[in-house]
């Protein structure tokens, strides 16, 4: 059986959102586009959350501080989606909506 290894690590360089994706622009030129539906809580924040993100170390993961949500590349190059229980979500979802109701 053959298996790749991967010489360097993936590495996000820019992020950028659109109301249905993610596109994440990677150090060695390659642009990957995932629907945000495999991220229900971008998908369900504001444009203005979704711009307020970081890269983790050399940006092997992405991070959005005020959703809690982190994004490995590895992960995102490898297909996978929101590993969140529908059960974690409904309750961030509650919390939130509880929470933006007091925000003028």
């Amino acid at each position: 059986m053959t298996t790749l290894v991967l010489e360097t690590e993936p590495l996000a360089a820019q992020i950028k959102t659109t109301d249905e994706t993610l596109i994440v622009d990677l150090v060695d030129g390659r642009s990957l586009v995932i629907p945000l539906s495999w991220y229900p809580r971008l998908l369900h924040a504001s444009q203005e959350e979704r711009q307020n993100w970081q890269l983790l170390g050399d940006g092997y993961a992405i991070e959005w501080v005020d959703l809690d949500e982190h994004i490995g590349i590895e992960g995102l190059l490898a297909g996978r989606q929101s590993g969140e229980s529908h059960q974690s979500f409904e309750r961030w979802l509650a919390a939130r909506d509880t929470t933006s109701y007091g925000t003028a």
